[in-house]
């Protein structure tokens, strides 16, 4: 009589990333993030990416300095929630009062405003990873940008949890809830000049 052996595959146990680990990775033109201590890397961006990137960050920033407000920065940049979060926003806001979490080599907490704009390659991340992240965090006010299907969608932060404070799709405008007085034109943002 013959016995057949049997064997369960060994399946590891997936890595879980820290701020530490993320810091020994390669400087190689990626993107890395770590989100609840599951390592995720993006490609790097498509042309219009970047230039709707470029618009929008230029607009904010020039709004932002206009009236003293804080600061604009944009990706590749660290932000830091903590030891197991570690993202890179496309582009994001830090108030004057909250200044303080830039520190000389990233981000150290929750930014006031994010800007996410969605490739194929991060689109679920964006909608729902990365926005339950940043609500958990307490990000006041989360924009996602869809460059193509040309919409996009300002979500507000209350009790935490996001509200649509406005969305818009491919005309008009749309305004920042935390940004008084901050609109950017829809149509002229997605322009494929």
């Amino acid at each position: 009589m013959r016995v057949k052996e049997t064997a369960t595959p060994y399946q590891p146990s997936p890595k879980h990333y820290t701020y530490a680990d993320y810091v020994q990775l390669p400087d190689d033109g990626k993107r890395y993030e770590i989100i609840e201590g599951e390592l995720f890397m993006s490609p790097s961006p498509t042309p219009l990416h970047q230039e709707i990137s470029k618009r929008l960050m230029r607009e904010l920033d020039r709004f932002v300095e206009n009236n003293h407000s804080g600061r604009v920065l944009y990706a590749p940049i660290d932000v830091v929630l903590n030891d197991e979060n570690i993202v890179q926003p496309d582009i994001l806001y830090v108030s004057k009062e909250n200044e303080k979490i830039i520190t000389e080599k990233n981000i150290q907490g929750a930014p006031d405003l994010i800007v996410e704009i969605l490739s194929p390659a991060t689109a679920y991340n964006d909608l729902v990873n990365k926005k339950d992240l940043y609500a958990q965090f307490g990000v006041k006010e989360y924009w996602i940008v869809d460059p193509g299907k040309q919409w996009i969608e300002i979500d507000v932060l209350s009790k935490n949890e996001y509200q649509i404070h406005q969305p818009a799709t491919k005309s008009g405008s749309v305004s920042s809830h935390i940004l008084h007085g901050f609109r950017i034109n829809v149509t002229e943002l997605f322009s494929r000049k």
